[in-house]
């Protein structure tokens, strides 16, 4: 988890503000996988728990790229 970040709102109550995984998926050894990624990425986003962080994250969710050696390929995370 990154850093806790707060902000105040107007009634002066504190929030804090935390980046949470919110979703994780693998892609094998393939020619572009940042092409690949799309439709699920896309299947997600109009999912039930997609729609929930799309309309709750605080700021807009990000991808990140990860080097799989065990399997040869690569895992995505989306970070909100």
């Amino acid at each position: 988890m990154a850093t806790v970040r707060w902000t105040v709102d107007d009634d002066h109550n504190v929030k804090e503000i935390h980046k949470v995984v919110v979703y994780r998926f693998k892609v094998g050894d393939v020619d572009d996988p940042d092409l690949y990624i799309a439709e699920p990425i896309w299947d997600w986003q109009k999912s039930e728990a997609g729609k929930f962080v799309l309309e709750h994250a605080i700021e807009t969710p990000s991808w990140h790229r990860h080097l799989n050696h065990m399997m040869y390929g690569y895992e995505y995370v989306i970070v909100a």
